[in-house]
C-alpha cells in the first residue's frame, strides 16, 4: 500500500512539474508569413534568364542552364522593412544568392535585375552572407574580415540564413553566426529573388540550388530585430571596393570643406552652406541665384572625367551641377559659367517650362540646351537621386539613377548651334574649355548632396 502511495505521489509530482514546465514556455508570437507554400510557386515569377524553377518535395529547386544570363525567381510583392529567414542547399561548384530590395525597370539596362544580393558562395573564398550590389556597385560588405562567418557555411548541407533589412541597415547571419552588417540607403524598397547564376560552357548544366522554409516578418519588424556584434560598414561618402580598384576618389570627404571654395571667393563660404551628418546642403535664401553663400567649386581642374553625385531636392527647389567651369568668367551677379546638369523640381518650379530649347531646364537636362529623356527615372522629392556625368574626348553623357538621359558632342557644329540659340550665346566658346572646375550651385533653395565622387580618365586624343 505504501509503495502504491509513493508511486501515486511521484506521478502527481511529475504531472505538476510537466504542467508548470508547459506553462512557463512562452508562446511564439512572431508574426512570420510563409513566402513559399511548399507546393506551388504562387506569389513568384521569373526574371532575367531561362534557368528553370520547380517545386520538389516541399522545396524550390532552381536548375542551371547554359547560354542564359542570371535568372531570378522573384516575389510578386515589394518589401521595405523586413526580416527574412530561409534554408538552402547548393552544390559546391555553384555560386548563387538571394536578392533583397531589388528592382527591374525598363529604363535600367533593359529591365536587368539590380539591387542588394546576400551572397551564397561555396567556393574557397567563402563569402556566404556577404552583401553584393548586383548590376550596380559591386561588393559592399565582403567577408574578408569575418573568418567566423566564413567557417559557418556547411558544404553540401542545408544552411540557414537570417536577413534583416530595416531602414538603411542590412544585417545577415549564416547558421546563426553574424555575417554582414551594412548601413547603406541606396534602395529602401524592392522585391526578393532566389538566384540561379549563369554558368560557363565548362561548367556542368543541370546543377541544382534548393530553398525551403522561406518566411518573412513585415509587421513590427524592429521588435524582432537582433543585435549584431559586428562593426557596421557605412557606405556614405566612402569608396566601394570596385571604385577603389578603378581609380575613383572622393571629391568631397563628407566632413570638411577641403578641396572646395566659393566660386567668387578664395575660401569656402562662411554662410549659406552646412555640413551635417555626412550631407552637404545649400540653404534656402529665397530662390535667388548665388545671392547667399554662392556657388562652390573644386580647387582642382578636370579634363576627361566621370562624376557621380547623390542629390536630394526639397519642394520647388532649383540647383545644378556644373562642369568645365571657369570662375574668371562672370565676376558679376549670378552663377559662374559652365555646362550644367540641371537639378530641379519639375512639378513645382517654373523653370521646368522655360528655356530656349523646349524642356531644356528640367531635371538632368543640359541646362538651356538639351532636354533630358522624358522617361527619366526621377525619384520623389525628398528622396536621394544619383547624377552621373561622363565626359571623354568631348563626348558627354548625362545619367540619372542608372539610366542615360542624354548625350552630345562638345565643340561640334550641332553643339555650337544649340549654344547660339541659348542664353549662353553671349559667352565666347561657351562650354569648350579643355579643363575646368566642378561646381555645385546655390540657387537660393535647400538642396543636399553626398557621395560626390570623380574618376579622371586618361586622355586618349591623338
Amino acid at each position: 500500500m505504501k509503495n502504491n502511495q509513493i508511486t501515486t505521489q511521484l506521478i502527481t509530482l511529475f504531472t505538476l512539474l510537466f504542467l508548470v514546465s508547459c506553462a512557463e514556455q512562452p508562446k511564439d508570437d512572431t508574426p512570420w508569413v510563409a513566402l513559399f507554400d511548399g507546393e506551388t510557386l504562387n506569389g513568384w515569377h521569373k526574371l532575367g534568364g531561362d534557368a528553370s524553377y520547380a517545386v520538389e518535395n516541399g522545396a524550390i529547386v532552381g536548375t542551371t542552364t547554359h547560354n542564359t544570363p542570371n535568372t531570378f525567381l522573384t516575389t510578386d510583392e515589394m518589401y521595405t522593412d523586413f526580416i527574412l529567414e530561409l534554408d538552402y542547399k547548393v552544390d559546391s561548384t555553384m555560386n548563387s544568392g538571394i536578392q533583397i530590395r531589388s528592382n527591374s525597370t525598363p529604363t535600367y539596362r533593359d529591365g536587368r535585375v539590380h539591387g542588394y544580393q546576400v551572397e551564397i558562395d561555396p567556393s574557397d573564398r567563402a563569402w556566404s552572407g556577404g552583401i553584393y550590389d548586383e548590376s550596380r556597385r559591386g561588393w559592399l560588405n565582403p567577408m574578408t574580415d569575418n573568418p567566423a562567418a566564413q567557417k559557418a557555411f556547411k558544404q553540401n548541407e542545408w544552411n540557414h540564413y537570417r536577413i534583416e533589412a530595416i531602414g538603411d541597415t542590412i544585417k545577415t547571419w549564416v547558421n546563426d553566426v553574424p555575417a554582414a552588417y551594412l548601413i547603406d540607403d541606396k534602395t529602401l524598397k524592392g522585391f526578393i529573388c532566389l538566384q540561379v547564376h549563369s554558368i560557363h560552357e565548362d561548367q556542368k548544366a543541370g546543377t541544382d540550388i534548393i530553398w525551403k522554409n522561406v518566411k518573412i516578418i513585415t509587421d513590427s519588424v524592429s521588435k524582432y530585430s537582433r543585435t549584431s556584434p559586428l562593426k557596421p560598414i557605412i557606405t556614405k561618402n566612402q569608396l566601394t571596393i570596385d571604385e577603389k580598384k578603378n581609380g575613383w576618389k572622393l571629391l568631397w570627404d563628407g566632413k570638411t570643406t577641403n578641396g572646395w571654395r566659393g566660386a567668387k571667393l578664395e575660401e569656402f563660404p562662411e554662410k549659406g552652406w552646412i555640413i551635417e551628418d555626412g550631407v552637404l546642403s545649400v540653404l534656402s535664401s529665397g530662390g535667388a541665384e548665388s545671392a547667399a553663400g554662392g556657388d562652390i567649386v573644386t580647387t582642382d581642374l578636370y579634363e576627361d572625367f566621370e562624376l557621380k553625385v547623390d542629390f536630394k531636392l526639397t519642394p520647388g527647389a532649383n540647383s545644378g551641377i556644373k562642369y568645365y567651369v571657369d570662375t574668371n568668367i562672370n565676376k558679376g551677379e549670378g552663377s559662374s559659367i559652365g555646362l550644367e546638369y540641371q537639378i530641379l523640381d519639375d512639378d513645382l518650379h517654373p523653370d521646368a517650362k522655360l528655356g530656349n530649347h523646349d524642356g531644356s531646364r528640367t531635371v538632368s537636362s543640359l541646362y538651356d540646351l538639351i532636354k533630358a529623356d522624358v522617361n527619366k527615372p526621377i525619384k520623389p522629392i525628398g528622396e536621394w537621386n544619383t547624377a552621373y556625368i561622363i565626359s571623354k574626348d568631348n563626348h558627354v553623357e548625362h545619367w540619372l539613377n542608372g539610366t542615360k538621359v542624354l548625350d552630345y558632342e562638345r565643340k561640334s557644329d550641332a553643339y555650337r548651334k544649340l549654344v547660339s540659340e541659348s542664353k549662353y550665346a553671349k559667352w565666347p566658346n561657351f562650354g569648350e574649355l579643355d579643363k575646368g572646375q566642378i561646381l555645385l550651385q546655390d540657387h537660393g533653395d535647400l538642396v543636399s548632396f553626398k557621395n560626390v565622387k570623380i574618376r579622371e580618365i586618361s586622355n586618349t586624343k591623338e
